[in-house]
C-alpha cells in the first residue's frame, strides 16, 4: 500500500476487527466497523464517477452492473491477498483459529475501512488514487473473465435500452443422468438466434448463450 499514514491510529482502527475488542477493552465503536461503513460509500462514489466517465453512452443498468464487480467482495479480498492483509488484521483467537485471517468478508471490510482512514487521513485525492491504483484498473480483464460478469443482465439491459424484443431462452438439448446433467442453451434477440452455450446447468449454459450473443452485438 503506497499511502503513508499522519495520523497511524486510523490505520491500526481499520485493522481492528470487533473480535478484538475483547483484548483490548475497547467499546464496540473502537473497530473498523465505521471506518467500513465510510469507505463503502466512497468507493461507491469514487467508482461510479469512473464508470460515469469512462461510459458516456451506457445506460444506468450497465454502469450498476459495472459498478457491482468493482465493489464486490470478491474482488476486494483478492486486493487484500495483494497486500497480505490478512496477516495484519487485529483478531482474538477464536476468530484467528476459525479462519479469519483469510475469510473473505473479513478482508473485504478490512480494505473498506482503509479507504475510510485514507479518506479521514487525507481526504478524497489520496482515497481516489488508492481506488484507482488498487481497483478501478482492474475494470477491463473482469469484464473479460465470463465468471465474473453477468451477462444475462447485460443482455437484457441492451435489450430494454434499445426496445429489442427478449432475449429468450430455450433449451436445445438435455442429456445425461440427474445427477450429471449437460444442457445446451439457445439465446433469441427479435427473433434471432444469437448465441449458444453449454454447461452443467441451465443458469451456466445461458450464461455463456448470453455470452457469445454480446459478443456477435459488439458489446464485449
Amino acid at each position: 500500500m503506497d499511502y503513508k499514514f499522519e495520523n497511524k491510529k486510523l490505520l491500526y482502527q481499520a485493522l481492528k476487527h470487533r473480535s478484538y475488542l475483547a483484548y483490548s477493552g475497547e467499546c464496540r465503536t473502537a473497530s473498523n466497523e465505521r471506518l467500513e461503513l465510510l469507505g463503502d460509500s466512497v468507493l461507491g462514489l469514487v467508482v461510479t464517477e469512473f464508470l460515469f466517465d469512462k461510459f458516456p453512452k451506457e445506460t444506468e443498468g450497465i454502469l450498476t452492473n459495472y459498478k457491482s464487480l468493482l465493489v464486490s467482495g470478491r474482488l476486494l479480498a483478492e486486493i487484500a491477498k495483494d497486500f497480505d492483509l490478512g496477516g495484519f488484521l487485529l483478531l482474538n483467537d477464536s476468530e484467528e483459529r476459525t479462519g479469519g485471517r483469510k475469510r473473505r468478508s473479513l478482508l473485504a471490510d478490512a480494505v473498506e475501512a482503509i479507504i475510510g482512514a485514507i479518506y479521514l487521513d487525507g481526504g478524497l485525492p489520496p482515497a481516489k488514487e488508492f481506488i484507482h491504483h488498487n481497483i478501478t484498473w482492474r475494470l477491463d480483464s473482469l469484464l473479460k473473465n465470463g465468471q465474473l460478469r453477468n451477462n444475462k443482465s447485460l443482455l437484457q439491459e441492451h435489450c430494454q435500452s434499445l426496445g429489442l424484443c427478449g432475449p429468450f431462452y430455450k433449451i436445445e438439448h438435455e442429456e445425461g443422468p440427474d445427477h450429471k446433467k449437460h444442457f445446451t442453451v439457445s439465446v433469441t434477440v427479435d427473433k434471432k438466434k444469437l448465441g449458444y452455450g453449454e454447461g452443467t446447468s441451465k443458469k451456466r449454459a445461458e450464461q455463456k448463450a448470453a455470452s457469445e450473443a454480446l459478443q456477435r452485438l459488439d458489446l464485449i
